[in-house]
């Protein structure tokens, strides 16, 4: 018998995006490559260690590229791969279901 909880494709889905960090590193990644210290600026209730695991589990998971640049200080920047900006329509309406969602319930989005 097939578990279905293993081959659901949304838990699948959820198992490489599904948490707090990943879908905003991948949203501010949309509109193009981000040295490593702008991205997290976008981010600022990430700490150094959640964002150093998480852009290495989106690495590894194929979503992002990471580049290094042979310089002193150590200059990385992270972009989108292929597979990472198929989500660009999925990242887009969660935003703007939140941003419809905010206004809808008179919500701050500072709150």
């Amino acid at each position: 018998m097939i578990n279905k909880k293993k081959h659901c494709p949304l838990n699948y889905t959820m198992s490489l995006i599904g948490t707090k960090w990943k879908p905003l590193i991948l949203f501010h990644l949309l509109e193009g490559a981000l040295r490593s210290g702008e991205l997290q600026k976008q981010i600022p209730d990430i700490s150094n260690k959640m964002f150093t695991q998480t852009v290495r589990e989106l690495e590894k998971d194929g979503l992002i590229y990471r580049k290094v640049f042979p310089v002193a200080p150590p200059k990385v920047e992270y972009q989108l791969s292929e597979r990472g900006n198929s989500l660009e329509s999925i990242l887009r309406s969660l935003d703007q279901w939140g941003l419809e969602d905010f206004s809808n319930n008179d919500i701050s989005a500072n709150s």
